[in-house]
């Protein structure tokens, strides 16, 4: 079997069964580093490295750029480096959770991470986030309907009808979005799955009236009620079947990136939130490493030590257990 045949196989099956990761590939290296241009790895939702890049101190920082990539969706080209760049560049924007860690952008477009655990060396790895299609589940054979599922392929998304007799709880795992365009028949199942289920799109097409009247009726708490969209999409003057589909996505696309709308028959919004990533859900939780100052992605995995009254975490166990022999000599946050 040629290099890199298994971790290509691996991301065959990855992408065929719909779950998103991170190709890292190293395109640059200065010596002394353990990993070489065309090195490859995957990072999955988990935090889990599957494939080669570099150390363990490497390994925390493309583990941590790569879950803030799957979040965003952007590629990006790391550079990790022991030293600070001379002059600072042009300020960039910061990505979500960024800590103590020495980040910042370079005039050539690179992300730079100064990383105190490397021997020397420096890489530049390139990141790329490879996501499924968003799922779409829509309900009903409307007009609005028929127009929503033509439309979506144009968006890269993977619409897909659904008749009553299909739904389900495991129908919606993994589902981005749920539209119920059935004009009145077999909505409340579905809107009550979708809004427990948490999924983050949920759209009834109804006027206001018949919406909020459908909403009091589901055995649900008033915060999943809220978080059913009625009258579904954004108020453009729609009025063929056609051009409210097009409202209904657009309030799909604003709400997958965050962008704070407003329903049905008001074009007035305000924004009184921040948005949490092209998805709308949080980016990894971080913390810095007291030892070598390293930010790092807090997963179940991570090292971490309860010394000194309070829960720290680290890039690798050999922090970890130069922190446990002397933790008073490390004061940093936890």
């Amino acid at each position: 079997m040629r290099p890199g045949a298994a971790l290509d196989a691996r991301m065959a099956d990855l992408i065929a069964h719909h779950v998103p990761f991170v190709k890292a590939t190293v395109v640059r290296t200065r010596r002394p580093a353990s990993a070489r241009p065309g090195d490859t790895a995957l990072v999955l939702g988990d935090g889990r490295i599957e494939g080669f890049v570099g150390g363990v101190c490497t390994e925390a920082t493309v583990r941590l750029q790569a879950l803030r990539l799957l979040t965003s969706g952007e590629s990006l080209l790391l550079r990790i480096s022991p030293d600070a760049p001379e002059a600072p560049p042009p300020p960039t924007p910061t990505p979500v959770g960024a800590d103590s860690e020495e980040v910042r952008g370079s005039d050539d477009g690179a992300l730079v991470v100064t990383n105190p655990c490397l021997s020397g060396g420096e890489l530049e790895i390139f990141l790329e986030p490879l996501r499924p299609a968003p799922t779409v589940l829509v309900l009903g054979r409307t007009p609005i309907a028929q127009a929503l599922l033509a439309l979506g392929p144009g968006l890269d998304y993977d619409l897909r009808g659904l008749t009553p007799e299909e739904v389900a709880p495991e129908r919606l795992e993994d589902v981005e979005a749920v539209v119920v365009a059935s004009h009145g028949r077999d909505e409340e199942q579905l809107l009550t799955l979708a809004a427990r289920a948490e999924v983050p799109y949920v759209a009834l097409v109804a006027s206001h009236r018949r919406g909020a009247a459908v909403l009091a009726g589901l055995d649900l708490t008033d915060g999943q009620r809220s978080r059913i969209h009625t009258p579904a999409g954004l108020w453009l003057g729609a009025r063929t079947p056609g051009e409210i589909a097009i409202s209904i996505l657009a309030e799909l696309v604003a709400s997958r990136h965050a962008v704070p709308v407003t329903s049905g028959e008001s074009a007035d919004a305000t924004d009184d939130s921040a948005g949490t990533g092209d998805t709308g859900r949080p980016g990894p939780r971080t913390a810095v490493d007291p030892v070598c100052g390293m930010t790092v992605a807090v997963l179940a995995d991570t090292p971490a030590s309860d010394a000194a009254g309070a829960t720290r975490w680290f890039c690798s166990t050999g922090c970890r257990d130069r922190f446990a022999a002397d933790p008073a000599g490390y004061p940093g946050s936890p």
